[in-house]
């Protein structure tokens, strides 16, 4: 090598890279908005702390509604570890649908719920695919109340109807929903509204077999589709549901709330050409309970 070479020869050095902490992933989703909303299926990096979160336009995340307060909460990072702390809000930070008394650790898949919108956290090296995973899922299961939503209904119906069909097999459908539920809302607030709706989802859901789809048809309307089921063992079934709601306690914030359904129940028959029909069979007889003078069944 000539003294030339030796003159410009240069040496490259690499700095090695910090070790990935997966925390440039972390993230909140959001998995439930009110209707009409566009924030539904967003997703916020955790690319700052605090991050702060209220109605307020110098917010780094702005929700809307009514319950959400200009400067509602804040998400923090202590060391490795997320918290969030309510900043005094009037109607409270809730994790996991328990109101928070002034900050806490935040878990992966934990919800907070700030107003009428949930957010998910995700976490870890993995959170990227977590994301896509949850944007899928919120395709067939609704938001607020964790159980199916009206896409995924439809879709397990119409299969439903063609196995019936096909073995010959009976197959029955409930249709409910709460009686005054504007009352609970102008009465008790929104946020306990929702509350009822995810507590009555949990009661029902606790008494639906692995083979039957309990979905959210729309605001506080629901479905259940019954395999191999006729009507007398739908109309059993509404029965003691409309029982275990009318004394179950719904207590949001320390009240009680007095809570009743009405249902309407029907079977497939061979007019029926699409799940659209049967549904509106039992929606006739959901009415029927209605007029009836309501928490009853008509089948």
């Amino acid at each position: 090598m000539s003294e030339q070479d030796e003159k410009t020869r240069v040496t490259q050095v690499v700095q090695a890279p910090p070790p990935d902490t997966g925390r440039g992933t972390d993230c909140l989703v959001v998995i439930y908005a009110p209707p009409e909303n566009a924030m539904l299926g967003k997703r916020f990096l955790l690319d700052r702390s605090p991050l702060r979160v209220g109605r307020g336009a110098d917010n780094h995340i702005v929700l809307e509604g009514d319950s959400v307060s200009r400067r509602h909460a804040h998400f923090e990072l202590r060391g490795e570890t997320w918290y969030v702390v309510d900043d005094g809000s009037t109607n409270g930070t809730y994790l996991n649908e328990e109101q928070i008394q002034y900050e806490s650790v935040l878990s992966n898949n934990d919800r907070i719920k700030i107003g009428p919108t949930i957010l998910k956290f995700l976490s870890g090296h993995d959170a990227e695919a977590k994301y896509h995973e949850e944007i899928y899922r919120m395709t067939i299961v609704d938001g607020l109340t964790q159980i199916n939503n009206k896409r995924y209904l439809f879709e397990a119906l119409e299969k439903e109807m063609i196995r019936a069909r096909r073995y010959e097999r009976e197959l029955s459908l409930i249709i409910f929903d709460i009686d005054f539920f504007k009352r609970i809302n102008d009465q008790y607030g929104h946020l306990a509204g929702d509350h009822v709706l995810r507590e009555l989802a949990r009661v029902v859901q606790d008494r639906i077999r692995r083979d039957e789809v309990f979905a959210r048809y729309g605001g506080e309307e629901f479905v259940i589709v019954l395999p191999e089921t006729g009507i007398a063992g739908a109309r059993a079934l509404a029965d003691d549901l409309r029982e275990r709601v009318a004394t179950h306690a719904f207590v949001f914030q320390g009240e009680r709330i007095p809570v009743t359904i009405s249902i309407g129940c029907a079977q497939l028959s061979k007019e029926d050409r699409a799940a659209t029909e049967l549904i509106q069979r039992a929606d006739e007889k959901l009415y029927e309970a209605k007029r009836g003078g309501r928490n009853r069944v008509s089948s």
